[in-house]
Order: C-alpha cells, then sequence, then structure tokens
C-alpha cells in the first residue's frame, strides 16, 4: 500500500489571521484618529498620545501576558496580577486618549500608579524566575525562562499615563523640561524593546530577513528622538523614522502569523503553536511608544522656537 503524503498546509488561516490583523490596524488608525484630530493644543495632544500610546501597550501586555501564563497554568497566583493590572490600565489608558483632561484627576493617576509598580515588582519576579533556575543568569534561562519585556512595558505604560496627568498641569516645569525628558523616555523605551526583541530574533536564528526590520529602524527612531531632546530641530528627522516605526508595530503580528504557520502542523495545531511560535501581541509595543513619541514631536518643536 503506497505511503500516504501529508497534505500541504492550508493557506486559509493565515489568509484569516492577515485579514484580522488588517482589521485591527484600521480599527487602531481609527483610534488615534479620533483621539488626536480634536485637539490644537500641543500639551493636550501629548497627553491624548500619552494616553493612546499606554493603551496599546497595556492591551499587548494583557495578551501576551496572559498566553504565556496559561502556558504556565498559572502555577502560581500572582501570575494572574499581570494581565488583570494590564486589563486595568487599558481602560484608564483609553479613557485618556479620549478625554486626556481627566488625566488629572486622582483616581487616574492612582490607577497609573498602581499598574507602573506592578510592572516593576513583575520585573522583580520574573529576574526571581530566572535566578532560580539551573545556571541561573544563563543564555539558556534568558532564552526561556520568563520574560523582561511584558513587565516592563506595564511599568513604562503607568508612566505614560502619569506624565499625561502631568502635562496638563499647566506647571513650569512642563513649559520647559517635561516634554524633552518625555522624549529621552521613549528613546530608552524604544531601545529597551529592541534588545529584547533583537535577542528574541537571536534565538530563532534571524532565519527571514524581515527579522532584522526591529533591530535597525527602531534604533534609528530612539537615536533621533534622543537627539530631538536635545536639540529640537531633530524633530524633523524623527517624525518618519517613529511613523516607519510604528508601522513595525503593526506589521509584526502579522510576520508573527506567517512564522506560526510555518511551524510544525502550522495553524491546524494553533492551540499549540500560538503558544509555542513567535509571539503575536509582542510587536504593538513598538507602535504604542512610537504613538507616544509622535506625540510629543510638537511640543518639542514648540520648545525650539
Amino acid at each position: 500500500m503506497p505511503a500516504r503524503l501529508n497534505p500541504q498546509p492550508s493557506h486559509r488561516p493565515l489568509l484569516a489571521v492577515g485579514a484580522c490583523g488588517i482589521v485591527v490596524a484600521a480599527g487602531l488608525g481609527w483610534l488615534l484618529q479620533r483621539a488626536w484630530s480634536p485637539s490644537a493644543d500641543r500639551n493636550l495632544r501629548a497627553a491624548e498620545a500619552l494616553g493612546a500610546g499606554a493603551a496599546i501597550l497595556c492591551l499587548s501586555v494583557a495578551l501576551d501576558s496572559g498566553i504565556e501564563h496559561y502556558r504556565g497554568s498559572f502555577k502560581n497566583r500572582a501570575m494572574f496580577v499581570g494581565p488583570t493590572m494590564a486589563a486595568l490600565g487599558l481602560a484608564a489608558a483609553s479613557w485618556i486618549a479620549f478625554r486626556p483632561q481627566d488625566a488629572r484627576e486622582t483616581v487616574p493617576r492612582i490607577a497609573f500608579a498602581t499598574v507602573g509598580l506592578t510592572g516593576l515588582a513583575g520585573l522583580g519576579f520574573h529576574a526571581f524566575n530566572i535566578l532560580k533556575r539551573p545556571g541561573e543568569l544563563s543564555a539558556l534561562n534568558l532564552f526561556y525562562a520568563a520574560p523582561a519585556g511584558a513587565p516592563a512595558a506595564l511599568t513604562l505604560a503607568g508612566l505614560y499615563g502619569v506624565i499625561a496627568g502631568e502635562m496638563l498641569s499647566g506647571s513650569g516645569y512642563v513649559a520647559t523640561r517635561l516634554p524633552r525628558h518625555t522624549a529621552a523616555l521613549v528613546a530608552l523605551s524604544l531601545l529597551g524593546t529592541v534588545a529584547e526583541a533583537g535577542f528574541l530574533h537571536f534565538r530563532g536564528a534571524f532565519q527571514n530577513a524581515v527579522m532584522y526590520a526591529p533591530v535597525t529602524i527602531p534604533p534609528l527612531a530612539a537615536i533621533s528622538i534622543g537627539a530631538a531632546a536635545l536639540a529640537p530641530r531633530a524633530t524633523a528627522v524623527a517624525g518618519p523614522l517613529l511613523k516607519a516605526t510604528a508601522v513595525l508595530g503593526i506589521a509584526g503580528p502579522m510576520f508573527h502569523a506567517y512564522g506560526i504557520h510555518r511551524n510544525m502542523g502550522g495553524w491546524r495545531n494553533w492551540s499549540q503553536m500560538i503558544l509555542q511560535g513567535p509571539p503575536l501581541p509582542a510587536p504593538p509595543a513598538f507602535l504604542g511608544i512610537a504613538v507616544v513619541g509622535l506625540g510629543i514631536l510638537p511640543a518639542l518643536e514648540e520648545q525650539g522656537r
């Protein structure tokens, strides 16, 4: 009896994920347009962008930590805290994206501070998880133990939310230094995200040339907005690079969906491949940070005049 050939994996699930990605990208574009279009005041627009960026980061963390902690069977009850606080941050940040004037209120500030502190605690737990393993701070543990990116993104989301409230306080600090300090924070945020993406893509042996994109364009965007914090004229260069970084954040899940398709079983084995393949919710972190950077550029330009 002739041996049966294994059927080729179907492209239909991949096309479905791609279509969903396009819909999500369109939804994010609508959200950002709604959040930015009403505001002519630069500080108000910056606060809106900080809220929108924090919302995108919290959405990424909620999905990513939910998947990763599910893969870990939620063995520790503290593993429920990350996704829960990310959902809280998503609700608060989405509200601020549309009503930035509320960022000065006490309740949103407490919510964002709690989210940020939870992210710091998560970093500590993840560091403990790595160090308690055999070999401690080894490359193998850094590759496959608890990742630092998700709790760090949660901390950033909390910081962005707190800064959104401060941006509308009308203090002299806002007029003189806060936009520059926020631009420097965006630069550091991008560099940290690049480090994680580069580390994980190195684990994947950079088998696809597209995997080099997150370690080339965002570092240039980080350098340019860092330079804009010192010399506002550099905003002319930072703008296009931040927009390219935002595009990477939208396109990344689609490429990761293709990476899942190429794994054994592909999307027919989606329940396993979503857990073991490239993380779908991770790339939008680039989008969230780039949105904050683009929102802060007009305030930097105003200081340069």
